[in-house]
């Protein structure tokens, strides 16, 4: 296609998809678990960018509150070429400068959906990538309150068997959460007892511990059953670089921090400080993919490897065209749960759930244009709350 896509309108869906059997507790980590009976739901922001060549940018996303930051910096894409990119990162990073700057990454992802249509190719190409199997390790929901699902720390180490009998190459625990800490390291020890030396294993309480005491004792059982990395222990929410640099030199664990620092200056930052092994990085909250792929090559830099936040087609993407990558997060996954994550709204066969891996432990990466996904937008019209439309 030879005609420049001028941006002409902005489509902006909020939707909010019901989920079965899953209660929420915000004091609770991440605040959703199995419940049998309740029904649960997850809020999405559906991304429609409309060019004057009839060539759509499309992206649903799951993060949160970035609705309200997309409205402050969305004007200013009006009437522009739609294919610069760069230029729009950098224009919403001053726009969103007294922001957290999370509204940049899904809209950075509809502009490389857009791109990737108008060249014919898939986004994981256009970035030079190579990557088409992504190995893959299952992510958990949190540990929960009622009977009959990972609510034990052998149920943990039960569904870590189960995950490794399906050709999963690691396991993540999310585990307690407000849970005594001597249950968490109870878990620690189920797991890597069962499977450890035959998968890849790693924690994360999603800065639930109250102390660093706490966080050190948890982390001396992940030494001692070699689990490959530990993430976000601190209440701080995993953005004190003084306190990881102590935890790290305590521990022989590597650490994983950064998935709540947004963007490459503050990774960067991190890194520079030696309060992280590993860096962390998710499409919808550090600039998108433009983001992601300057933090992996920042990380490179380092002779760091940069791990992906949680499961999507933007995360299959990026992977592939990183050397300094080593898994794909299945999640949130569970023996009885659909994985929450992953919205019901894709028309493709396109899935995150327990059973998309292949029978090497991976995911492929969609080949289709730009995303390489289709969303059905009719069928998520039932489940539409508001619409907002930028022109």
């Amino acid at each position: 296609m030879n005609d420049t896509p001028i941006i002409e309108r902005i489509q902006l869906t909020r939707y909010r998809f019901p989920f079965k059997n899953v209660g929420y507790d915000l004091s609770f980590a991440m605040g959703a678990f199995y419940e049998p009976g309740q029904q649960g739901a997850r809020s999405a922001l559906g991304i429609r960018i409309h060019t004057d060549v009839g060539v759509t940018g499309e992206y649903v996303s799951i993060a949160p509150a970035t609705f309200e930051q997309i409205n402050l910096f969305a004007p200013f894409l009006i009437g522009k070429n739609a294919l610069e990119r760069e230029r729009f990162y950098n224009q919403a990073k001053v726009i969103l400068r007294k922001n957290d700057r999370m509204g940049i990454g899904p809209i950075d992802i509809a502009l490389w959906d857009l791109a990737g249509k108008v060249h014919q190719a898939p986004i994981y190409r256009l970035l030079g990538g190579y990557r088409e199997g992504l190995p893959t390790y299952a992510s958990t929901y949190h540990a929960d309150r009622t009977s009959g699902g990972l609510d034990c720390p052998e149920a943990f180490a039960d569904f870590a068997e189960q995950c490794l009998e399906m050709g999963y190459q690691g396991f993540k625990i999310h585990s307690w959460g407000e849970g005594p800490i001597a249950q968490e390291v109870a878990t620690v020890h189920a797991v890597g007892r069962r499977v450890g030396g035959r998968m890849a294993l790693m924690l994360d309480p999603c800065c639930a511990y109250n102390t660093y005491a706490d966080a050190l004792r948890v982390g001396r059982a992940c030494d001692a059953e070699g689990f490959f990395w530990y993430e976000d222990p601190l209440k701080d929410g995993g953005v004190s670089h003084y306190a990881h640099r102590q935890l790290r030199r305590a521990l022989t664990t590597p650490l994983l921090q950064g998935e709540h620092l947004h963007l490459v200056e503050a990774h960067v930052d991190m890194a520079a400080a030696e309060a992280t092994d590993f860096a962390r990085a998710d499409p919808e909250y550090d600039g998108g993919i433009t983001g992601v792929m300057k933090i992996a090559h920042a990380a490179e830099g380092f002779g760091m490897d940069l791990e992906l936040h949680i499961a999507g087609p933007a995360q299959r993407h990026c992977m592939a065209a990183m050397r300094n990558s080593n898994f794909y997060e299945m999640g949130l996954v569970h023996p009885k749960l659909d994985n929450i994550v992953s919205l019901p709204i894709y028309q493709d066969g396109y899935a995150d759930e327990l059973t998309s891996i292949d029978k090497t432990g991976c995911v492929r990466v969609p080949q289709g244009p730009g995303l390489g996904v289709g969303y059905d937008w009719a069928a998520a019209e039932r489940f539409r709350v508001d619409e907002v439309v930028i022109k």
